[in-house]
Order: C-alpha cells, then structure tokens, then sequence
C-alpha cells in the first residue's frame, strides 16, 4: 500500500521529512479491524510529532495521520461491531498511520458513518469536534443562552467550537489575529468577533457582555489570550484550558481564580478517549448524527492527495487554514469524482 512516511524528524519550521512510498500493510488481529481509507484530517499535531515535540513520542519512520474515514475490508477475531464493507470514521491516536491507502487499529477507535455523509468531508471531524464537544459539553455544561467566548476561533478546533456553541444556543464570541479569517468564521455563525491583535481582547469582550464577562471562556492557545481570557471570564464563569498554541504555557493566578469565582477547567480530549473509549464512541456517533440531520457542518478548507502532503502541513504551519484540510488516497479523489458527476445529497 501507498503511505506517507516520516522519514527522519526534523528542526522546528524546517519542511518535514515526508516520503509517499509503499508501506507493509497488516492483517488484523483479535479485536482489530482493517480499514481502506478515503482520506485523513491534517491537524496541527502532526506538524509536533514531524519534529518529536509531540508529548506522545515517535521513532522514524512512522506513518502520519491520527483520523481519517474509510470502508472496513477486514475484521479480525471476536469483532461483532462492524463488517466488511461497513463506511467507518476512526480516531488513532496511539499509532496514527492515517495518512495511507489502509490501516489496521483496534474496533475500539472506530465508529459507523451514517448514509449520507462523504467520508471525505468527514475525515478531518474526530479531533476538531471531538475535542470542542468533550470540553464544551462535558468539562464547561456549556448551556442555552450563554455567552462563549471562542478565542482562535479560526483554527480548526476554535471553528469547531464556534460552530457546536451556536448549535447548543450560545452566544459566540470568536476572536482571533486576523480579520479576514474572522471575517469568515463570522460567516460560518458566530454572533461577534475581536481581532486581539487591534483590539484590547479582554476589554473588548466585557464591552460586548455589558462588563458580565463570557460565561464560557475556550482557549487553545494560552499565553496572552490565556491571560486575558481570566480577565474576561464572569463570574462563576468556565475557563477552559484546551491548548497551548500559541507557544507560551500561562500560570494562572490563585488569587484571580479566588476572587473571580472561576473554575479553571482542562480538557483533555486524547487521554478522555484513551480511558474511555465507549463513552468517546457514543459522543462521536452523537455528532455525526448531528452531520446528517444537517444541524452540524465540518469545513473543508482544501483537499489534497498523499503526494501533496508537505504542502498541506505547510499551510497549517503557516496558519493558513481556516478549518481542516484533508489528504486523500485514490479511492477519495474517485469518491470526489464520482460526486462531482452526480447529484448525490452529500454535505
């Protein structure tokens, strides 16, 4: 099978070792099933692992890609929940191996794609949503009529939460460093947006909530917007820790969290569906639900084949990406095709 290959790792910002050359495929064993893949999601943790600045460490060479979506060829021993022929979305955190024509993982970390839905355009969902539900859901019991306050709101995490705080009827807040990506996270519902980069972010989001503060504060990046986001959080507000994107790890003053009344909440979306892949199971079925009734919409931003997967990674490192972009194996370029020749009711 066709695969992209990490070679060697690489100095952080130089282009990553990658090599699209043919890789052994493996039969699954008790519990596991063999997946042939459409397509997988290009994330942000894929550029961290090229470079061993991932906190779950790789020896070269490896196979990239955590999610994707594809068609089951193979069950192995003791598998009931799927058969071959079954259209599967999966997330792989432990070996990745996504970004191939065929990978062989547990069941565990695999969950039916309802009819009417592209792999293609879902292969790039599981950490996105999966991550911005779990905290938004899960860690925050972010409810209707809040106000959320979404910071990088148009990287692919920050639009995902953006997207399920509208779909939950919250009031969205995005904020980010750049208007025309604002501009179209706007455009995908969010109610209001800052550019923390022109505007003073703290004081700007109290403006907008008559000096309340949001009620739920989503942060992927740390840092400064970490330390604005305290300074902005309500009263008896949540503070989500989802990330630290923007490099600088923030300590967070007792004292602020005291008198603030806030509670200072982690989400740790990979070691959640580590410890518990049946409820990760039932949380990514939900959504995908959610996809097919139409309540719910991935972006795409740009769609690529396996040999263009530096290019792809490049973007991401470069920030140029509002949503996901996905790398496709033969078989999702023909799916593409297939598509785009007919009037299939696909989202």
């Amino acid at each position: 099978m066709k695969a992209v290959v990490c070679s060697a790792l690489t100095e952080w910002g130089l282009p990553p070792a990658l090599t699209l050359m043919d890789w052994p495929s493996r039969a699954p064993g008790p519990g596991d099933i063999r997946v042939a893949l459409h397509a997988g999601g290009v994330n942000f943790g894929d550029l961290l692992v090229t470079t061993g600045r991932y906190q779950v460490k790789l020896t070269p060479p490896f196979v990239l890609g955590t999610e994707g979506a594809g068609i089951v060829a193979e069950c192995g021993a003791g598998v009931t929940k799927f058969k071959a022929g079954d259209r599967v979305l999966l997330q792989n955190n432990d070996v990745r191996a996504c970004f191939a024509d065929e990978v062989t993982l547990p069941a565990a970390r695999a969950v039916h794609v309802p009819a009417g839905i592209r792999l293609t355009d879902i292969a790039g969902f599981p950490l996105n949503f999966g991550t911005s539900y779990y905290a938004l859901a899960h860690r925050a019991a972010l409810r209707a009529g809040d106000v959320l306050a979404v910071h990088g709101a148009s990287g692919g995490v920050g639009l995902a939460a953006v997207k399920l705080g509208k779909m939950m009827g919250a009031t969205v807040i995005a904020t980010g460093g750049d208007d025309e990506k604002l501009r179209a996270v706007q455009a995908e519902g969010a109610d209001f947006t800052v550019n923390y980069r022109t505007e003073p972010l703290a004081e700007r989001i109290r403006e907008l909530t008559r000096d309340r503060g949001a009620d739920v504060s989503f942060d992927p990046v740390g840092g400064d917007v970490f330390d604005a986001a305290m300074r902005s959080t309500a009263i008896d507000g949540r503070l989500l820790v989802v990330g630290f994107a923007g490099g600088r790890i923030p300590a967070a003053p007792a004292n602020r969290i005291l008198f603030g009344g806030l509670s200072v909440v982690g989400a740790p979306y990979g070691g959640f569906t580590q410890r518990n892949p049946e409820r990760w199971a039932e949380l990514m079925s939900g959504l995908l639900d959610k996809v097919r009734d139409g309540a719910l919409k991935p972006l795409v931003h740009r769609r690529f084949g396996f040999d263009q997967a530096a290019e792809a990674l490049q973007m991401v490192a470069e920030r140029k990406v509002i949503g996901k972009c996905v790398l496709m194996s033969d078989r999702g370029l023909a799916e593409i095709a297939t598509d785009c020749a007919s009037s299939s009711d696909v989202i």
